[in-house]
């Protein structure tokens, strides 16, 4: 190469501000406004890197996101940045990838003399024998291509940033200035993002007029319109990928060395004007340093004053190349234009010579490319060449909304297929070529009755003409840049069989990495299609998945780290709780009392346990999750998310049930309350309240419309008090609540509608302590007043608040479990003693399959049991193990899940998971904990009260 920096010109750099870095340990000079690889490039670097499995030298390929070559390493920001997207900085210090000690200089450039024995998915093969964990290591450590600084400490906190408009547009170029200058004209809220650091697109290095203004003053006046208006404008920015509901996510990068900022947009309507990228030519060798995209090669020479050669062949199959090859020539430049058609081609600029209907064969070179040999054998001398294959729309979004592409022969290219509601495709996106045609798609993508903007400028002349990779080709094609693939690589995959794009996607990694395709995956297609007999159109695309480019862990993470990690869910009425003495502890992400006054919690505990079996206990249930389930299928979906069967419960009435995960195991359970024919609350467990939401709503948008069925949490908008004890019923009579509260009017297992001072009173008699017991709910801040007026109706019949220390003994005397307290991953409801769906159900529900599995019906399952220890004995430890010796080894038979002693009974009790435990009641069992040996009798979990007499004495 023979790349420099001219004197004059350079919209984007300030010469009155020059800078310096290191790249290799190599001073580079620059100015401001320089990227990383227009510096390189500026300076005459002409070897940036090393391909990911040859380690062949590489050099710059394109100006934007695009580039499959350009990545380095930088100290303080991480791996794998795109040299063509960060901007140069004072200091900065940046090293290649995949090269040791450098990439001009890398020791690993031998690995290329053995290409033929490392063909596309050679490992899946070769490091099969003796073992594959021998080759693991090395092969890991060469992966990755970049480098984690060991040294690198972790940024800031990113921010996170929820964002509501009427018109997103992606895209700051031609297209999506018309298109956002139109919206805001109309009044509409307006964002515009662009991934380059300033806007205009195209515009910043092709010629044209617009409005009889410059593109340079159009653009300035465009944004202005823009942001004039109160819009926003976000440069820099990457929409990198629509999800449901056409939730757009865009990241920012700064420039200052802040975090990256990630957007999560939720906009009405979304215009994707992103362009199109330039693609690769066919040829031998075609991946060498100096060969390089001609749009890229305008971009360096009018934005950074970077004439990238001297002695230049452009090689193009389309009328884009032509303005290259002009303003190389006014850049002094010598300039030879290589065009595969041979008819209807635009006027030769002056003084560039054209050679029609001919094609580069191969090129020729060492560290850079020094000349190039046509089809025809002629060989001519260059310092560089430039190649235009065609463009690609940039689609990558639009098909992440789930859209399909549809192929056109007239463009060579995949446009916009089927339309999604509220999205439209502008510009070169949607395959446009002339600026008058971008701006009358611009128009249209608005729906905007005003007419698209006059430009004059270079007009596409004649179609383009495929230049596609054939089968059988001499040398090595290279198709993708990144992955070290070439067509002979496609070849072996469809001789392999291998013959489904997504296939030959993972049998060659054509497409992966940070590069997705952007370059390749049109060619590679291609090729595959020609090979098989196939149309482009009928091979199809690979799947397009976010990230559209890479995007740094921390904008993820946002600013969820130490409490906000994980952040603490509070009570509604934790101050109240807080000035009646209670003490807190988190208990399943909550904020909860665990007991009540004093410095001497176990005596606190048993007192509270102790008093709530006498009279009556108050205690605040409000983290007990309240999920609605509404609609017309509502009782079919409760029937198919629950183990029990749900439909068949009476309105005002409620059941116990668990929820099982897809393999059987228990995944939750709680109280499900039927209000009306169409309407359910599912009382599910405090610490599993967000994922049992998750699972609703991923069962019903898997099965059940939002016509048949919806889904509210109203956990947070509802506070539940509780009522507990003997004397329950005669204190709840004190308050006027609007309901009967007599036993035949208000059993046991049934709910009734009340009021409290006005307001809607939700009464439920369930219990989790074995007493008679009342669920009060009511709004979440009209919940102080009730627990105050609980209080004091409850000092005539000395009510014991409760916290949840007190409640857990309780719970356990009467044998209730705590999911994932007293189950393991491996419990499935018969394992509980409750199998009578299991053998009972025909219909349908979640993991009823896995309950029939060999696993499910072992005889020797971990089955729900008491223990009880001899008299004067302490309590058993949770976790203990009931031990067992099979030959001359001891093997566990099963472990303590909860503990405690019983105020009530005056001994200790403990639930546990033992081996057939509900057939070994009576017997006695060994128990081992920290190298102490016990001995415990099983016994029934349920050791108070087992009639149930007390629910409703």
């Amino acid at each position: 190469m023979s790349a420099e920096r001219l004197s004059t010109g350079g919209s984007a750099i300030d010469r009155a501000r020059p800078l310096s870095f290191s790249f290799d340990g190599r001073k580079v000079d620059a100015f401001a406004g320089d990227t990383i690889a227009a510096a390189l490039l500026a300076n005459d670097v002409a070897i940036v890197g090393r391909s990911f499995k040859y380690h062949r030298p590489r050099g710059v390929w394109g100006s934007g996101v695009e580039e499959p070559n350009a990545l380095v390493d930088i100290a303080g920001r991480g791996p794998n940045t795109r040299a063509t997207t960060e901007a140069a900085r004072q200091g900065l210090v940046a090293v290649s990838v995949n090269a040791s000690p450098d990439a001009a200089r890398d020791r690993s450039a031998f690995l290329d003399r053995f290409a033929r024995f490392i063909p596309a998915a050679f490992y899946y093969k070769t490091f099969m024998w003796p073992d594959w964990h021998r080759f693991e290591p090395r092969i890991r450590a060469m992966a990755g291509l970049g480098k984690v600084d060991p040294t690198w400490t972790a940024p800031e906190a990113a921010d996170q940033i929820n964002h509501h408009c009427d018109v997103l547009v992606v895209g700051a170029g031609p297209a999506g200035l018309a298109a956002a200058r139109l919206a805001a004209h109309e009044g509409k809220s307006v964002l515009l993002v662009d991934e380059q650091m300033v806007p205009g697109g195209s515009l910043r290095h092709r010629d044209g007029e617009i409005d009889g203004k410059s593109t340079a003053q159009w653009i300035t006046e465009s944004l202005s319109a823009v942001t004039g208006a109160g819009q926003l404008f976000l440069p820099a920015t990457t929409a990198f990928g629509i999800y449901d509901h056409n939730l757009v996510a865009l990241n920012q990068r700064h420039q200052d060395g802040r975090p990256d900022t990630l957007w999560r947009v939720r906009p009405r309507r979304i215009i994707l004007a992103t362009g199109a990228l330039e693609r690769p030519l066919p040829f031998a060798d075609n991946d060498l340093p100096g060969i390089m995209a001609a749009d890229a090669a305008l971009v360096y020479l009018r934005c950074y004053a970077v004439r990238v050669g001297r002695r230049i062949v452009i090689a193009t199959n389309n009328d884009s190349a032509y303005e290259v090859a002009e303003a190389l020539i006014e850049a002094g430049a010598a300039v030879t234009l290589i065009d595969m058609r041979q008819d209807g081609l635009p006027s030769a600029p002056k003084g560039v010579t054209v050679l029609r209907g001919r094609m580069i064969a191969s090129a020729q070179g060492k560290s850079s490319v020094e000349s190039v040999t046509l089809d025809d054998g002629t060989r001519l001398t260059v310092d560089s060449v430039l190649v235009s294959g065609g463009w690609t729309p940039t689609l990558h979004l639009f098909c992440q909304a789930r859209s399909k592409l549809a192929w056109s022969e007239k463009r060579a290219a995949f446009l916009p297929g089927d339309p999604v509601e509220g999205i439209a495709v502008a510009g070169a996106a949607n395959g446009a070529v002339s600026l008058s045609e971008v701006f009358t798609d611009a128009v249209r993508a608005t729906q905007s009755p005003s007419p698209a903007p006059a430009s004059t400028g270079r007009e596409a002349s004649g179609g383009v003409v495929p230049a596609w990779p054939i089968a059988g080709a001499k040398g090595r094609i290279w198709i993708d840049y990144q992955s070290d693939v070439t067509a002979k690589d496609v070849e072996l995959a469809a001789r392999e069989n291998f013959v489904s794009v997504e296939h030959l996607k993972r049998y060659t990694t054509l497409g992966m990495a940070t590069d997705q395709g952007k370059t390749s995956n049109l060619l590679g297609l291609a090729l595959l299609a020609g090979i098989s007999g196939r149309s482009i159109a009928e091979t199809g695309t690979t799947t397009y998945r976010p990230p559209f480019t890479p995007v740094p862990l921390t904008s993820f993470a946002g600013p969820r780290s130490g409490e906000l990690m994980a952040p603490v869910r509070r009570l509604p009425l934790e101050n109240t709780h807080r000035a009646q003495g209670a003490v807190f502890q988190e208990y399943g992400g909550w904020l909860r009392p665990a007991f009540y006054g004093g410095t001497d919690a176990e005596a606190a505990i048993q007192d509270e346990a102790r008093r709530a079996r006498q009279s009556a206990a108050l205690f605040d249930g409000s983290t007990l999750g309240k999920i609605e389930v509404i609609g017309p299928q509502a009782a079919a979906f409760v029937d198919f998310i629950y183990y029990n069967t749900m439909s068949t419960l009476k309105p005002g009435r409620c059941r116990y049930g668990f929820m099982l995960s897809e393999n059987g195991v228990v995944f939750d359970d709680g109280i499900l309350v039927r209000l009306d024919e169409h309407r359910f609350i599912v009382s599910c467990s405090t610490s599993h309240v967000g994922a049992v939401h998750v699972r609703l709503e991923e069962w019903r948008q898997d099965r059940f419309g939002r016509d048949a069925v919806y889904i509210h949490n109203a956990t947070s908008e509802m506070a539940t008090l509780t009522v507990s004890g003997p004397a329950s019923k005669q204190l709840l009579a004190t308050l006027d609540l609007g309901l009967s509260l007599a036993d035949a009017d208000l059993p046991h297992m049934a709910i009734g509608e009340g009021r409290f001072a006005g307001d809607l009173l939700r009464v439920a008699r369930v219990s989790f302590t074995g007493d008679r017991s009342y669920e009060l709910s009511i709004r979440a801040d009209r919940a102080e007043i009730l627990w105050r007026s609980l209080q004091e109706a409850g000092k005539a019949f000395d009510a014991v608040t409760l916290g949840l220390e007190a409640l857990m003994i309780l719970r356990a005397e009467k044998g209730y479990i705590v999911i994932s307290k007293d189950t393991d991953g491996t419990t499935m409801p018969q394992d509980l003693g409750v199998d009578g769906p299991r053998t009972k159900r025909q219909t349908d529900y979640v993991g009823r399959r896995s309950l029939f599995t060999e696993v499910a019906q072992a005889p020797n399952r971990l089955q729900l049991v008491g223990l009880a220890v001899p008299d004067g004995e302490p309590p058993l430890a949770p976790g203990a193990h009931g031990i067992l010796q099979d030959g001359l080894k001891l093997r566990s038979q099963g472990f303590v899940t909860s503990s405690y002693l019983s105020p009530v009974l005056g001994r200790p009790i403990a639930l546990a998971l033992i081996e057939r435990g509900a057939a070994r009641h009576g017997e006695t069992i060994d128990m081992q904990h920290l190298g102490q040996k016990r001995h415990a009798t099983i016994t029934a979990p349920c050791v108070f009260d087992p009639s149930g007499a007390r629910f409703n004495a």
